[in-house]
C-alpha cells in the first residue's frame, strides 16, 4: 500500500532538497521528482521525495481527514 502525506514547503535548501512541515513535523525531502516548487507550496511527500504539488485547499482538507482519523483509531 501506497501512502502520501501533504506538507507545506517552509524552507528550500541546497541540492534541489526543503525542509517541510507536516502535523508540527518537520523534514528535509527530495524535491527531484517535482518541478516548479516555491516557499509555502504544498506537496504530496511519499518516502522521503516530494512525488507532485497539491493545492492548498485539497492538502489542508487532506491533513483534517488524517486528524480526524487518527482519532478515531483504537489506538487513540
Amino acid at each position: 500500500m501506497c501512502f502520501t502525506v501533504p506538507a507545506r514547503v517552509i524552507e528550500l535548501t541546497d541540492g534541489n532538497f526543503a525542509v517541510v512541515e507536516s502535523n508540527n513535523i518537520k523534514t528535509t525531502i527530495s524535491l527531484s521528482l517535482v518541478t516548479d516548487v516555491s516557499v509555502n507550496d504544498y506537496v504530496a511527500v511519499h518516502v522521503g521525495f516530494a512525488v507532485m504539488k497539491l493545492d492548498s485547499i485539497e492538502a489542508e482538507r487532506i491533513l483534517v481527514l488524517l486528524t480526524e482519523l487518527s482519532m478515531d483509531s483504537p489506538q487513540h
